[in-house]
């Protein structure tokens, strides 16, 4: 191959191109179950949830989720992820940008689920090469590795957001699945019920500052604290 072709193959494996097939391929690459980070393994504290009775249907579940999605962890993703997208060119704003993400993570279980989820997507993200990526050492909270690599391949940063978010939802059902709380037909009605609020949130995000981070999910917040001593239990998290 030439100089000239290989730089061409080079630039079209770094940059999908915002609203592009390419990038619509690229995210939903990275965030299929298919992708290796391991998310099947963590619940946020759902199951924890529903085995404490605070969620006991799929009316439940939904008011649970759309919590999450508009004023608990999932909005704080979206938040970090944009800023990540954003500053990914900044290697000193990154990094600062990684470690308050990995502050933020309460409690020991939620930290090993960021982190962990974080540093298996950058590994496997891996086969899509970046330099600027290079600032994170193989090592990121969840949302800010998908923000980074999002950036650098510059799919578009509302969809970017609303797969990550629409992708948690459907982890999330599948864990209420798991836990027998509802069933498939009930999952995938949950997924497009949800997904008019899962795009109006990535509407929003796109345009935040660190300055929108919080939460008002406190029992989300607990469910996933009692988790840690949660016995027998299916899931790390």
């Amino acid at each position: 191959m030439g100089e000239a072709a290989a730089t061409a193959q080079h630039r079209t494996a770094a940059y999908a191109g915002e609203g592009s097939a390419q990038a619509l391929v690229r995210l939903a690459a990275w965030l299929s179950p298919a992708f290796p980070v391991g998310a099947f393994a963590y619940s946020g504290g759902l199951e924890q949830a529903i085995r404490s009775g605070a969620i006991r249907n799929t009316e439940g579940l939904q008011d649970w989720l759309s919590a999450m999605i508009g004023h608990g962890q999932s909005w704080n993703d979206a938040v970090l992820l944009a800023e990540a997208y954003r500053c990914v060119a900044d290697q000193e704003k990154l990094t600062a940008l990684s470690e308050l993400a990995e502050a933020m993570s309460g409690g020991r279980e939620r930290h090993l689920e960021v982190m962990s989820l974080g540093e298996a997507f950058l590994a496997a993200a891996a086969a899509w090469p970046h330099p600027a990526l290079e600032a994170l050492a193989g090592r990121a909270a969840y949302p800010v590795a998908v923000g980074a690599v999002a950036g650098v391949h510059r799919t578009g940063l509302q969809a970017a957001i609303a797969a990550y978010l629409q992708a948690q939802v459907a982890t999330l059902t599948s864990v209420a699945i798991r836990c027998s709380l509802i069933g498939q037909r009930h999952a995938v009605a949950l997924l497009a019920a949800l997904e008019p609020l899962s795009l109006a949130q990535a509407a929003r995000a796109a345009d935040s500052r660190l300055d929108d981070l919080g939460t008002a999910t406190l029992l989300a917040d607990m469910a996933s604290l009692a988790h840690e001593t949660l016995q027998p239990r299916l899931f790390r998290s």
